[in-house]
């Protein structure tokens, strides 16, 4: 089950609602001018019952039928008006809402495109999901109408309040008896909703995440037939959910109750007392009439209370969580590691020496020599600057623990201008990691990476991801046409870079698709087969003749035959680039000038193909596929 990214934190209401005023302030003139509009209707409600006291103690008191409809007349009139200036309201705020929410919604899309790889690896989708839907639509319910009538309602008190008192101040008192433990109960409710309201949130993107991995995993479910086991997790998740939106039901319930009956008691209370002091003769029935249809047009304002704090509860767990996303740093375009001119400086004082640092994890004679063949020079002689290469780099996950074992140690390799490298070794040993370093999928925890002499912490992305260009193993294709996913590697190639790069990858299937190269592809690629998606990713990666170009076993799906032609027109390709592949079997091996060994998140031997099968016992038993290391055939020996 997925699990929330970020705690619950206690914060103010009023401040987290305070942190969408960047986004309101536009339209502020229209949601200002929507709240005077709603204030002035309100107040017309408030002069219907001074029209009802004029017409009891004058009209009804003096038997004039003319003046009772008259006053009819006026109570239609401010009705109508009433009602044309509440649509008047609505309409200001439509459309300047609709635009807030969309500037909300593009403002985290773009977001989300420059945060790092490690906070989507960490952060589940369907919680992105729902602060980018539900969330955002609950910020435009908020300030479309509880932002408004908290307002509208407080100043509707405050004035039907001063008309009370002016009326008869004693009554005005029992009315206003309720206010404190009012207050009181208001307080104590929008406490205990806030938590529900977060909880209730969260528990949204717990079930879209499931409902996503469900839809996108459908094949595996049905595969290996867990429809029910998935059915009852999403029932648990749904039983949850359910069980705190009751809670949240009960507790508005609750204050809802509270909010109606005591302001009912104190109208009950001012009734009785108003009735006895107009049979004193102290009070005329005009003025109670008019008092206690003020009181009554005041019960809706009042009661209110609790629906409008529950909405704006919800609206201010909906600010955090969409904040809590946007609080997350971006990528940052220049980012040169403190460690960097240290690691420079280091690696080049050790240029005779430049991938021998891991010599210690592989005691062979040869694996000097293959370092000083890695180098393309002689000791004393400066290492060629051109070409990409690796200083001192190490890498761990952001969320590793302290002290921990990093990934990548210590890796320092240099491949030359034009050069294929082929990245070898077991699995788990580092090389997709080291591969995602290169485009700053990642960033280092020390050492540098260098491309023609640029330290690519220097470098802005854009720029960086313009020189590089790079095909994963797991091939991603988007709900676009197959000439737009290819095209998606290049910004401003045409269509004969297009026709290119598929003659490259031997995609040449496409032009038999329904609609060739216009041909949706559909959601993950998934109407095509895995072959044909790598070929795809592929053509992205070569579409724009990068300098650079990062491969991570592109050819692993392709049967024996496409991998042949593949392999012969990706060698035209790689002859004018500076590439690093990683390569899990021969056929690819070969398409490398040489060849890095990473064991352990170590390089710990560099040289041709030919020379590592003689001098390196661990390559040997990779490019054969024994079922047993070297260590465990010693062992049995």
């Amino acid at each position: 089950m997925p699990e929330i990214p970020a705690e619950h934190t206690e914060r103010s209401a009023v401040r987290s609602l305070l942190r969408l005023w960047p986004y309101v302030r536009p339209v502020r003139i229209r949601l200002l001018s929507a709240a005077l509009v709603a204030i002035l209707a309100s107040c017309l409600g408030l002069v219907i019952p001074l029209v009802l006291k004029w017409m009891v103690d004058g009209p009804v008191a003096d038997r004039d039928p003319g003046g009772v409809w008259l006053g009819a007349l006026y109570l239609l009139l401010l009705g109508i008006v009433e009602a044309l200036l509440f649509g008047l309201r609505r309409w200001l705020v439509a459309r300047p809402l609709a635009g807030v929410e969309a500037s909300m919604r593009a403002a985290l899309y773009r977001h989300l495109q420059r945060l790092p790889v490690a906070f989507h690896d960490r952060w589940p989708s369907g919680q992105l999901l729902s602060r980018g839907t539900t969330d955002l639509m609950l910020l435009r319910m908020f300030l479309a109408f509880p932002l408004t009538f908290l307002l509208v309602n407080g100043t509707t008190i405050v004035i039907g309040f001063l008309i009370l008192f002016a009326q008869d101040w004693s009554l005005g008192l029992v009315l206003l008896a309720p206010a404190i433990p009012l207050m009181i109960l208001c307080s104590l409710f929008e406490t205990k909703y806030a938590v529900v309201a977060r909880q209730a949130q969260d528990q949204v993107g717990d079930l879209t995440t499931v409902v996503e991995e469900s839809v996108l995993g459908i094949r595996i479910i049905k595969g290996f037939g867990r429809h029910r086991s998935q059915a009852l997790a999403f029932r648990a998740l749904s039983r949850r959910l359910r069980a705190t939106e009751l809670g949240k039901a009960r507790l508005l319930a609750g204050i809802w109750a509270l909010i109606t009956a005591i302001p009912e008691l104190a109208i009950g209370a001012a009734l009785v007392l108003g009735t006895v002091e107009v049979a004193d003769g102290d009070l005329s029935a005009g003025t109670l009439v008019a008092f206690l249809s003020t009181a009554l047009a005041l019960r809706w304002p009042v009661e209110s209370i609790g629906f409008l704090l529950a909405i704006s509860q919800e609206s201010a767990t909906a600010t955090e969580r969409y904040f809590e996303v946007m609080d997350v740093a971006e990528e940052r375009d220049t980012e040169v590691s403190a460690t960097a001119p240290e690691a420079g400086a280091k690696a080049d004082a050790d240029a005779d020496a430049d991938v021998d640092v891991n010599a210690d994890a592989e005691a062979d004679a040869d694996t000097g020599a293959c370092a000083m063949a890695e180098t393309g020079a002689g000791p004393g002689t400066a290492p060629d600057r051109g070409g990409m290469a690796f200083e001192g780099v190490e890498f761990r996950y952001p969320d590793a623990r302290p002290g921990s074992v990093p990934v990548l140690t210590r890796i320092d390799l240099r491949i030359r201008p034009g050069e294929t490298m082929a990245l070898v070794g077991a699995t788990g040993s580092g090389k997709t990691t080291l591969t995602a370093l290169v485009p700053r999928l990642h960033e280092l925890t020390a050492g540098r990476i260098t491309l023609d002499g640029e330290d690519i912490a220097a470098l802005e992305r854009p720029r960086l991801r313009e020189l590089v260009s790079v095909a994963f193993e797991e091939p991603t294709l988007f709900s676009a046409t197959v000439g737009e996913n290819v095209l998606m590697g290049a910004e401003g190639a045409g269509e004969d870079d297009l026709r290119r790069a598929l003659a490259v990858a031997q995609a040449d299937f496409v032009y038999d698709l329904p609609q060739g190269l216009d041909t949706q592809v559909g959601e993950q690629g998934l109407s095509l087969s895995g072959g044909q998606r790598q070929r795809l990713a592929l053509a992205r990666a070569v579409v724009g003749e990068p300098r650079f170009l990062v491969l991570d076993d592109p050819l692993s799906a392709l049967d024996v035959h496409t991998e042949t032609l593949v392999e012969a027109a990706l060698r035209r390709v790689l002859e004018r680039t500076t590439a690093l592949v990683v390569a899990h079997r021969p056929s690819t091996v070969m398409l490398a000038d040489r060849v890095a060994l990473l064991s352990d998140g170590r390089i710990t031997a560099v040289g041709t193909h030919q020379e590592l099968l003689r001098g390196n016992a661990e390559y040997a038993w990779l490019m054969s596929g024994a079922e047993h290391t070297p260590a465990e055939e010693g062992s049995t020996r």
